[in-house]
């Protein structure tokens, strides 16, 4: 299927985003491959596409935790 090779192929890309801009783009992308994968996972109940679907959470939370930055200390 293609919608998994698109997965796997950003699974293995670098993920160095040196820019906000490049960051916002990549969570989502994985986002909208999470929800494809969804909807593709409802109808199969395939648990490989379960188990790609949990890597690229993964992912996108590491993703836009960096986007959210460290929090400011009121000292």
């Amino acid at each position: 299927m293609e919608l998994i090779e698109k997965a796997l192929e950003f699974e293995k890309r670098k993920m160095r985003f040196p820019t906000t801009s490049d960051r916002i783009l990549a969570a989502r992308e994985a986002k909208s491959l999470i929800l494809n994968l969804n909807e593709v996972y409802k109808k199969s109940k395939d648990k490989n596409i379960m188990d790609i679907m949990k890597r690229l959470t993964a992912i996108k939370q590491r993703i836009e935790k960096r986007l959210k930055g460290k929090p400011l200390t009121a000292a």
